[in-house]
């Protein structure tokens, strides 16, 4: 499978954290999901009925990362990454988090990559 959708870019807010404090107030989390798809049928359609709606990829991530909690930040990426197999027709995603603003200059981040 070659075909592929990236979603970039996401600003996400959350509360996740295993410092003191950090989930007493919702703080940033940057996402970018890479998602393995097949698209043959969408491009000959023209149709969003036969390819993969990236704004309900968007609200899945939203959704998972402003609802829960989590310490880590791989086990969140676990959990958006299992959230968007359960829920949109994937073969595979890759998923990356960052938490800005965390380190003076530096920003962690946490990629995984899941299959179905």
């Amino acid at each position: 499978m070659t075909d592929k959708i990236a979603i970039r870019g996401m600003r996400v807010f959350g509360r996740h954290g295993a410092n003191p404090g950090e989930q007493d107030v919702p703080q940033p989390f940057d996402v970018d999901v890479e998602l393995d798809v097949d698209l043959e049928r969408s491009v000959h359609t023209d149709s969003l009925d036969d390819t993969l709606d990236y704004r309900l990829v968007h609200q899945t991530v939203s959704e998972v990362i402003g609802t829960t909690r989590f310490m880590l930040l791989e086990r969140l990426a676990q959990e958006v990454a299992h959230a968007i197999l359960r829920e949109h027709h994937v073969h595979s995603v890759t998923i990356t988090i960052a938490k800005p603003g965390l380190l003076a200059g530096a920003t962690p981040s946490v990629t995984l990559h899941r299959t179905r």
